[in-house]
């Protein structure tokens, strides 16, 4: 997958519902990183981000190449329920200290 093909969304992934997935949208309407609003569907392929600065100014990009999947709040905890999308991670979370 090319990193320059697929859309960019911001998420929190202080928000990881187990290893491998985290959540990713309370609508099936998302604005990418570009600008560009894009509407989710299950096996999207896709990047989930997000961008820190810190008091220091250190900036800090995580990124992992995923896929869209439906929230199962049955399955995924109660305390998932407001989102109805998640990304499911296809390699390792990536670190660097500027976009990629």
């Amino acid at each position: 997958m090319s990193f320059e093909h697929v859309p960019r969304i911001r998420v929190d992934f202080n928000e990881l519902v187990e290893p491998g997935l985290v959540l990713l949208s309370k609508t099936d309407l998302v604005t990418c990183d570009d600008g560009t609003n894009i509407v989710l569907h299950p096996a999207l392929p896709l990047v989930a981000f997000e961008y820190n600065e810190y008091g220091d100014g250190t900036p800090e990009y995580l990124f992992v190449q995923g896929k869209a999947e439906r929230n199962d709040p049955q399955k995924n905890g109660e305390w998932t329920r407001a989102a109805r999308w998640c990304c499911r991670f296809l390699g390792d979370v990536q670190y660097s200290e500027s976009k990629v």
